[in-house]
């Protein structure tokens, strides 16, 4: 596959949307436009309602997450965080270290829109206190992982290069928080979130969990430049797109949902203006997201190899242990597995699809234009999404099975919660 041209979507300098402007004061007219003030009230509202997770239903299934040692790289990762935490000031630890039950967690978001008043900001911190951040998860993630991560954040300082903004969009323009005490026995995590990129890791003992994640990025690749041939979600859009060609007649009607990805037979109101055709995107965590398309039981070997090829792809974040342990959880609900799509299905198109199954929610999504001038999709921007659905994104549920079991937690029943229900 290719991609298509972005240099014909280039912005002039007089209609770059943010050319010049620091992130504070984008932020600050950002947050003057209606448009942008409604969505910052729909996730206020949806920050506000306790976290239940996300359902096919509303319902939560039961007893689908254990707690089991997965091999874990909890020591690296402790040994990392130590040492920020020893890089940080008072008011850095203030700003930017919150209990492990507290609902900050929730409270991420993958636009430029600079409106936080907490956490580290990369691009505002130290050398010695980014290298240690950028140590942390280094140490947390795949080598794959971390690097596909870096790739988004190298990608959207391209990005703000293109557009004169690297105030605003840049390398480092993310905000990192670390939550509860970094521990072998006790959960505790760290989080990352700005443009194009969250990340959301907690370990429980020698089990991790990294979810919501949100990756993307508009362009998708560098063509010149120290970056020239970079380019990230290659993978998961060709074998995305080849699993799609591979169906038979019936099993495409069955995947599909519109052809359209803009009007046409896309139902009304399936198209929201921040999100795009993604569903599990910041602040719906507790988002009804019904079942759709093609069953896994329908599936051939062929196309089910085909299928759980492209699932690892996207939790190819997580280290091997970790990574093994969810493609056992995977596997064993595969029967339950759902693949839909909308869009056409030629090569270079652009198209969305998802794969849902009790255990894991995950999302591709080609999206028009926001700094870049293409007023419908192109296959140069790229949303993928994964989730852990029915009560575990935020390790919540393991969390929960933790301070249950756990005998010097049981001595005080009642005396614990978990995220955003404080």
């Amino acid at each position: 596959m290719s991609r298509s041209d972005y240099r014909r979507y280039m912005p002039t300098p007089e209609t770059a949307k943010a050319r010049g402007e620091t992130a504070r004061q984008h932020a600050a007219n950002m947050a003057k436009i209606p448009l942008i003030q409604n969505i910052l009230a729909g996730w206020q509202e949806m920050f506000n309602e306790p976290f239940k997770g996300l359902t096919t239903d509303g319902t939560i299934i039961p007893n689908l997450f254990k707690l089991a040692p997965e091999s874990a790289p909890v020591e690296p990762a402790i040994i990392a965080a130590n040492h920020l935490l020893s890089e940080l000031s008072e008011e850095q630890k203030t700003a930017a270290v919150f209990d492990l039950h507290s609902k900050q967690w929730r409270n991420w978001q993958n636009t430029e829109i600079y409106l936080e008043d907490y956490g580290l900001r990369l691009a505002e911190v130290s050398d010695t206190v980014r290298e240690a951040i950028l140590e942390i998860m280094r140490a947390s993630l795949s080598a794959n992982g971390f690097d596909k991560t870096r790739g988004v954040m190298k990608l959207n300082g391209f990005l703000g290069e293109l557009v004169e903004s690297p105030a605003i969009l840049g390398e480092f323009s993310y905000l990192f928080n670390l939550f509860g005490t970094p521990s072998s026995s006790e959960p505790w995590g760290w989080q990352i979130f700005g443009h194009h990129l969250a990340l959301n890791c907690v370990f429980i003992g020698g089990q991790m969990t990294v979810t919501p994640t949100f990756m993307g990025g508009e362009p998708c690749n560098a063509d010149t430049g120290p970056l020239t041939g970079l380019s990230i979600f290659d993978d998961e859009e060709r074998l995305g797109l080849e699993l799609m060609r591979s169906f038979s007649k019936d099993q495409q009607a069955q995947a599909l949902l519109a052809n359209s990805m803009v009007g046409g037979d896309l139902p009304e109101g399936r198209r929201i203006h921040h999100d795009g055709l993604h569903l599990g995107g910041a602040y719906c965590d507790n988002r009804i997201v019904p079942y759709e398309g093609l069953r896994g039981d329908d599936f051939s070997k062929l196309q089910r190899r085909n299928l759980l090829d492209l699932i690892e792809e996207y939790l190819g974040t997580l280290p091997a242990g970790p990574l093994a342990a969810r493609m056992s959880d995977v596997e064993r609900h595969f029967a339950e597995t759902h693949f839909c799509w909308i869009g056409p299905r030629e090569l270079d198109s652009a198209f969305y699809y998802r794969i849902q199954s009790p255990v894991t929610l995950i999302e591709f999504d080609h999206h028009a234009g926001v700094f870049l001038t293409n007023p419908t999709p192109m296959n140069f921007h790229v949303h993928t999404l994964v989730r852990t659905p029915n009560g575990n994104d935020f390790g919540v549920d393991l969390i929960r099975q933790h301070y249950e079991n756990a005998p010097h937690h049981k001595k005080h029943p009642g005396g614990h919660h978990f995220h955003g229900e404080e």
